[in-house]
């Protein structure tokens, strides 16, 4: 194995908490969907392929490296919200938690000279940028629009459609 324990015990715990935040979409995803909101829907229906991914990063890097991923079982699950607000309020606090849990990987690396690690790690850390820096207009936009949420759903195809068209998606 070539990275160090403590950075491989907590990256097992970073990959329950990115399939924790995975599930965690789909649960604010089907808030949407009962609102009639599918924009909103889809957009955090494709957050939560996007932690899946996350998770499976983590779990690939361990094994190319030597050591043993494991996976966990998932924390109950938030699937009640008061509003639209209330449900992206509690997607930038799990992205601000994520955020902590990447943070403090770096650092266990860095203590642990394991520069394979840090290296690895450094990808998440701009991920985080975005994740927060999204989840943070989206919230600011919910809250801009009042109660007139089909401003935001328009809001939310735009910005979708402009990340697949960069991602060379088109659409």
């Amino acid at each position: 194995m070539i990275v160090s324990q403590k950075v491989v015990d907590a990256m097992n715990a970073q990959i329950q908490s990115e399939f924790g935040a995975s599930t965690q979409y789909i649960a604010i995803a089907v808030y949407f969907d009962e609102e009639g909101l599918p924009d909103l829907a889809e957009f955090f229906y494709q957050q939560s392929v996007e932690e899946r991914m996350h998770a499976m990063k983590f779990v690939q890097f361990l094994l190319e490296t030597g050591a043993k991923p494991i996976i966990p079982g998932l924390p109950d699950m938030r699937n009640e919200f008061a509003s639209a607000s209330d449900a992206v309020q509690f997607a930038l606090e799990q992205e601000m938690k994520v955020t902590n849990q990447i943070n403090n990987l770096v650092r266990i690396a860095k203590e642990e000279n394991d520069f394979t690690s840090h290296n690895f790690l450094q990808w998440f850390v701009d991920e985080q940028v975005e994740e927060v820096d999204s989840m943070t207009t989206l919230l600011q936009t919910i809250k801009h629009a009042g109660s007139s949420l089909l401003l935001v759903e328009d809001y939310v195809r735009r910005t979708v459609a402009a990340r697949a068209a960069a991602a060379g998606g088109g659409e």
